[in-house]
C-alpha cells in the first residue's frame, strides 16, 4: 500500500501562486508515477500533470502549460506542483495520485486539498 498526503492549498488572488505539496509513505519503491488531478464541483475529474518517478517524463495538461510546474525530490518522496498566474478557472479540490509497478495506474490517492482562486 501506499499513503498519499496533500498539503499547500489555501485562498488566493487571481495572478498570484501557491506550491501543492504530496508526500508518499508506504510501499514507495514501487511508485513508477505520480501526478496531480483537480476536481471541480460538477465536473469530471481531469488530470493536471504528472511526472515520471524515474527519468525525466513530465505531462501538464494545455489548460496548465507554462504557468503549472510539477517536480519531485525521490529522496524524500514528495512530488510539488508549482501553480502561478492562477486563474479563477483554477478553483478546486487538487488530488495526488500514485501509479505503481503493481497497479499500472494511478491506484493511490490522496484525500485532496482545496485551492481557491478569488478573481
Amino acid at each position: 500500500q501506499v499513503q498519499l498526503v496533500e498539503s499547500g492549498g489555501g485562498l488566493v488572488q487571481a495572478g498570484g501562486s501557491l506550491r501543492l505539496s504530496c508526500a508518499a509513505s508506504g510501499r514507495t519503491f514501487t511508485i513508477t508515477a505520480m501526478g496531480w488531478f483537480r476536481q471541480d464541483p460538477g465536473k469530471e475529474r481531469e488530470i493536471v500533470a504528472g511526472v515520471a518517478l524515474f527519468g525525466s517524463g513530465t505531462y501538464y495538461a494545455n489548460s496548465v502549460k507554462g504557468r503549472f510546474t510539477i517536480s519531485k525530490d525521490n529522496a524524500k518522496k514528495v512530488v510539488y506542483l508549482q501553480m502561478n498566474s492562477l486563474k479563477s478557472e483554477d478553483t478546486a479540490v487538487y488530488y495526488c495520485a500514485a501509479a505503481t509497478t503493481e497497479s499500472k495506474e494511478y491506484a493511490y490517492w490522496g484525500q485532496g486539498t482545496q485551492v481557491t482562486v478569488n478573481s
